[in-house]
């Protein structure tokens, strides 16, 4: 009883100022690149401490080995543009391929890195993991290190929502055995859902173009390559885009920006969809998100 107690005590929103690290996959698409620098925009709340690259494979990539060096040199383009060369200490290198197994991690600078550093906090004082590409980092640091688990909360955004048809999204498909590891190891987990729960958080170019153009060198970034890439895959003018990530930072944050709730944890499987045990351990699961406060919030940050 006094390990689950522990555990939704850790699923509460934390109060004060706390330590956060971000593991993403800054080069698959933009709101990567949103997320990252509204985490940084946020400095009142969040203290910064790791910037991890995470593989991905897909059109904008050869590999997920390639997929990952191409998010850390995008990193540092964030970075440079927000003229955060404070922050470049931080960047570290990922997995350069998924995991083969849920036994067995894949050896990279951030497993090594997270596993050190979470092993610096606590149950009560726990440091917070924002996970927005395939998990391969964190659940290679928790295989390493098994720990940290009681150390870490992890707000990821992989999955679909726990009604929807199927569960074939990028973030978990890519390395389901990760999800497995993560959803398994009784760690305090946050999922923020994709199709059913985030698709809900999209913008359109109009609203890009009066809220950040001209604002500062990265608006204008992030408006053209938003653009830019909304108007290559739908085809169309009259296009909006999700810009799913930043959706993970918000729940740190005080403010009334998405709602969840107590479920038990879901279980991934190999074939793309939920099972369930009403016996398994508790997590945060994020139902609904506010849309329009949210991207008040995201806009009036980075115009800054």
């Amino acid at each position: 009883m006094e390990q689950i107690n522990g555990l939704i005590k850790r699923l509460q929103k934390p109060a004060g100022k706390i330590d956060v690290v971000i593991d993403t996959d800054t080069y698959n698409e933009i709101d990567d690149q949103f997320a990252l620098a509204f985490l940084i925009k946020s400095e009142e709340k969040l203290c910064l401490k790791g910037i991890y690259a995470a593989p991905f494979f897909n059109q904008n990539s050869s590999s997920p080995a390639d997929g990952m060096e191409k998010s850390y040199n995008e990193i540092f383009n964030i970075l440079k543009l927000m003229k955060r060369d404070d922050l470049t200490s931080l960047v570290k290198r990922g997995s350069t391929k998924y995991l083969p197994s849920e036994k067995e991690f894949v050896e990279s600078e951030v497993a090594r890195n997270l596993a050190e550093l979470a092993m610096k906090y606590s149950p009560e004082k726990p440091l917070y993991v924002i996970g927005i590409g395939a998990i391969t980092n964190v659940a290679s640091a928790v295989l390493m290190k098994p720990e940290i688990i009681d150390r870490i909360v992890l707000v990821w955004l992989g999955g679909n929502a726990l009604h929807w048809i199927e569960n074939t999204e990028f973030n978990m498909s890519q390395d389901v055995a990760a999800a497995r590891v993560i959803f398994g190891c009784g760690a305090a987990l946050v999922q923020l859902p994709c199709m059913g729960v985030v698709s809900s958080f999209t913008t359109s170019g109009p609203e890009l173009e009066h809220w950040l153009r001209g604002k500062n060198a990265l608006c204008d970034y992030l408006v053209d390559v938003t653009t830019k890439a909304a108007a290559h895959d739908s085809g169309i003018s009259t296009w909006t885009r999700c810009i799913w990530d930043v959706t993970a930072v918000a729940w740190l944050l005080d403010g009334d920006f998405m709602s969840d709730r107590l479920e038990h944890c879901p279980i991934p499987e190999y074939d793309h969809y939920y099972s369930f045990d009403p016996r398994r351990h508790f997590y945060k699961y994020v139902y609904s998100v506010n849309r329009d406060n949210l991207f008040l919030e995201l806009f009036t940050k980075l115009g800054k």
